[in-house]
């Protein structure tokens, strides 16, 4: 996303690089060692040379038949995340039908290992679809509490309805995560989409918290090596809010670029200066060793996030990896957006992707896709309203393309996708979006200049922030004060467009039937508030057939 502020399967640890520091918070942060913030990353309770599970229990990627559980067993007190110390230690699982674990359907166990940072996994089949389990993990005598997950509907399967949290972008500096405690406290989720930025890889204070940071991170410099990632991931995992929300359903993950660095592509980063921050591949690496060790994500194609799943015949979910295989962004207004050479998928992902939503005989196709593929511009206004909102945003007055870290930016690669869903009448395509950190709910436009005159191919709901600076933040004005002024323009220039929230953060909950899909927008009252509260906002709907969106007044 181009308005952040600058400071964005087998791996090899990256090196102990000296980083350039981009600011003075920056300068500050790079003199701290590794031993404090290791420690940092972990609750006091772990004091005692017992196993402890302090880092909650997740599942991920649900099957008809299983489920990828997820735990994290800190064996002794020096075996900190990221240390590379601690023994080798046995872990058991269980799983059972009831809370109380006493109808047992799987059992098992396995050693963690430094080696994998003491992340344990544990890939459970055989079970029944569309069914609840609960599980909990044990080690040494220590048992970590209990969690819920549940695994997918048979594939032929007609499934009446399904039920999905939507989130992305959660910066831990910036607040608190009170949009995962909404959502846990729920009850009624089939599974959660995570839509990237899990995690956020700057010094602590160098990204936007409105100039105040409510909780510091760990490690306090930018993270580069194994042992960095790591830890961050260890720190993000000690929110109650979080591990509340891995508890209760099996969570659906991509990355963005903030699992690696501001803006990342397949050859580098904005947030990373090659040389004075060691070889973009080796922090690469260790981005994506530390990511699939900490994270219940089963990926089809080693090292990557995009991968398949069905639920019944009601829904297939798409999942890009948007970082991985990308050509460099280019600078706003330069004409190579257009250039048929370089692309934002990948040949290999692209080609896969349109095969998948042409051969996909479920009602609804679901891509999880980590930056918008809307188009956003804003050419056609008039001066009187294209001035006051670039000079609010900091943007360039030209009227070009906006946002080139999104499709927008590798525009052959969206021609294409688009032309491939008109000429083989693939209808239903709805693309689920993070990272920009604002509300939208759009059609998708084959021809945005002469829309709505031309075709619809797809639509889009996009979510906000769960506490990732929005445009109200980073201008610091009252929240509303930007959507107010910046919302009419944006849908005035674009017609596909049919609401945009600039300011608030929260999250989303799609629900999805036969007829329509359909996402109701939650915003939270404040993000620095441990106990903010939750309220529905919106909710807009795409109906079947109809590869357009359109608002309906209450919540399911």
């Amino acid at each position: 996303m181009t308005r952040r502020h600058r400071s964005s399967e087998s791996a090899h640890p990256a090196n102990s690089f000296a980083p350039r520091r981009r600011t003075v918070v920056k300068a500050a942060a790079a003199t701290a060692v590794l031993a404090g913030p290791l420690a940092a990353a972990l609750p006091a309770r772990a004091a005692a040379d017992t196993p402890a599970f302090l880092h909650g229990l997740a599942s991920g990627d649900p099957l008809p038949d299983g489920v990828l559980l997820w735990t994290r067993v800190t064996p002794t007190a020096e075996a900190t995340p990221g240390s590379g110390l601690g023994p080798d230690t046995e872990v058991s699982w269980i799983v059972a039908k009831d809370k109380a674990l006493t109808n047992v359907v799987a059992k098992g166990s396995t050693t963690a290992t430094s080696a994998s940072d003491h992340t344990v996994k544990a890939d459970i089949r055989g079970l029944a679809p569309a069914t609840d389990y609960w599980f909990r993990f044990s080690a040494g005598g220590t048992d970590s509490p209990v969690a819920r997950t549940r695994t997918a509907p048979a594939a032929d399967a007609s499934v009446a309805g399904l039920r999905f949290g939507v989130v992305s972008c959660a910066n831990w500096e910036a607040g608190y995560f009170s949009a995962y405690r909404h959502l846990a406290a729920r009850g009624d989720l089939d599974a959660w989409l995570h839509l990237g930025d899990y995690i956020y890889e700057y010094g602590t204070g160098a990204y936007g918290t409105r100039g105040t940071v409510v909780r510091q991170h760990a490690p306090t410099h930018e993270i580069l090596t194994l042992a960095d990632y790591r830890t961050r991931h260890a720190k993000y995992k000690t929110d109650p809010d979080l591990q509340a929300l891995h508890a209760k359903a099996p969570v659906i993950a991509i990355w963005d670029d903030h699992e690696f660095a501001n803006d990342a592509w397949s050859g580098g980063a904005e947030n990373h200066t090659e040389g004075a921050e060691g070889i973009w591949s080796a922090r690469q690496a260790a981005a994506k060793q530390a990511y699939f060790e900490w994270m219940p994500v089963r990926p089809a194609v080693a090292g990557t996030t995009y991968r398949r799943l069905r639920f019944g015949k009601l829904a297939d979910l798409s999942l890009l990896d948007l970082r991985s295989y990308r050509s460099q962004q280019v600078s706003v207004g330069n004409g190579s957006v257009d250039d048929p050479d370089r692309t934002l998928t990948g040949r290999a992902q692209l080609d896969w992707l349109k095969a998948g939503l042409k051969a996909s005989d479920t009602t609804w196709r679901l891509v999880g896709n980590s930056v918008m593929i809307s188009p956003f511009a804003i050419g056609s206004l008039s001066a009187d309203l294209l001035k006051p909102l670039a000079k609010l945003l900091g943007l360039p007055q030209e009227g070009l393309a906006l946002n080139t870290d999104q499709w927008d930016g590798y525009t052959d690669d969206r021609r294409e996708l688009l032309a491939h869903l008109r000429s083989n009448a693939i209808r239903n395509t709805v693309f689920l979006t993070g990272d920009i950190h604002m509300a939208w709910a759009n059609d998708v436009p084959v021809d945005a200049g002469t829309y709505p005159l031309s075709a619809s191919a797809a639509t889009e709901f996009v979510v906000t922030s769960v506490t990732s600076d929005n445009l109200d933040d980073i201008v610091k004005v009252p929240e509303g004060t930007v959507s107010t002024i910046a919302s009419p323009i944006i849908r005035a220039a674009n017609r596909h467009v049919h609401w945009v929230d600039t300011d608030r953060h929260g999250y989303g909950v799609l629900d999805i039937t036969a007829d329509r899909a359909q996402m109701d927008y939650y915003v939270l009252s404040d993000r620095t508030k441990a106990s903010a509260t939750s309220a529905w906002a919106r909710s807009y709907r795409t109906r079947s057939g109809t590869q357009q969106v359109e608002r309906t007044y209450d919540p399911v």
